[in-house]
């Protein structure tokens, strides 16, 4: 069993250069899906922000990135990371969520996802945000 976390920032349309330099500074392969890729524009001005993106690098340094959409609530200073946990199956991702929803406010429920077996998104009892999902590969 594997288990990692990654932190997840969260940005209003600068996801991509932010990724550019994270990538500038430790190396590493920069991967990015926007949100017209993923079938979410809310916004066609949006349309090619980041909906997910990551920089990993063989020297361990892992980031993902977000553009939060104008749709949605965004204060640097509420929302501005996730807390990304991936696991390899959705029983093991499973067992997490359930601990993890004590006391907390589910924002979307766990359950298949266009790009992961499955995938969910709470808010903690702390006010932590955290998102669980299955690991999987892009194919794009």
């Amino acid at each position: 069993m594997s288990l990692t976390t990654t932190t997840h920032l969260n940005f209003r349309g600068d996801a991509r250069p932010a990724l550019e330099f994270y990538q500038s500074v430790f190396g590493g392969h920069l991967a990015a899906v926007t949100h017209k890729d993923a079938g979410s524009v809310t916004e066609e001005s949006e349309a090619e922000q980041i909906s997910w993106g990551q920089v990993q690098a063989d020297n361990g340094f892992h980031v993902m990135a977000y553009d939060v959409p104008a749709s949605i609530a965004h204060d640097p200073g509420k929302n501005a990371f996730f807390v990304s946990v991936r696991g390899e199956t959705v029983e093991e991702v499973a067992g997490y969520w359930e601990k993890l929803t004590a006391g907390a406010t589910v924002v979307v429920p766990l359950g298949p996802a266009g790009w992961a077996p499955v995938y969910g998104m709470l808010q903690d009892r702390f006010g932590v945000v955290w998102v669980l999902d299955v690991v999987s590969e892009y194919n794009g």
